[in-house]
C-alpha cells in the first residue's frame, strides 16, 4: 500500500469513526471505551499511557477550551494506521488550528494516538 493513501471518511474503521464522533460531541466516556487498556496518547508533547492516564488527559482537555471540530482529510498509511486531519476553531491561543490525529489500531481498538499540527 502506498504511504499516506487518501481515503474517504466512510472508509475509516469503526473505532476511528466512533472516536471522531465522540470527540466532536465532547463525549469522553465514549472516547475512552474505544482505547485498548494499554493504549498511549501523545498530545502537546506529553505521553499518556493506559486508560486511567488517558481518562485524566481527556478530562483536562475537555474543560480547558471550547471548540468546534471539522474533519478535512483522511489517509491510510499502513495495515492499521490512519491519519485524520481536523480543523479546530475555538477559544484556545491562536483560535484555529489543523491537527493530525494519527491512529494505530489493534483488535478493533485504538492502541496509539498522536495528535500534532
Amino acid at each position: 500500500m502506498p504511504q499516506n493513501q487518501a481515503i474517504a471518511f466512510d472508509a475509516l474503521p469503526g473505532a476511528i469513526t466512533a472516536y471522531l464522533k465522540a470527540h466532536r460531541d465532547h463525549d469522553t466516556t465514549a472516547q475512552l471505551d474505544l482505547f485498548a487498556a494499554d493504549a498511549t496518547v501523545v498530545d502537546e508533547g506529553q505521553t499518556h499511557t493506559g486508560t486511567a492516564a488517558i481518562a485524566a488527559w481527556m478530562g483536562d482537555a475537555s474543560v480547558a477550551y471550547t471548540y468546534t471540530i471539522t474533519p478535512i482529510a483522511a489517509e491510510r498509511s499502513g495495515e492499521e494506521d490512519y491519519t485524520v486531519t481536523q480543523h479546530l476553531a475555538g477559544d484556545f491561543p491562536g483560535g484555529t488550528v489543523d491537527l493530525r490525529f494519527r491512529f494505530s489500531l489493534g483488535d478493533d481498538r485504538i492502541r496509539h494516538l498522536v495528535i500534532e499540527p
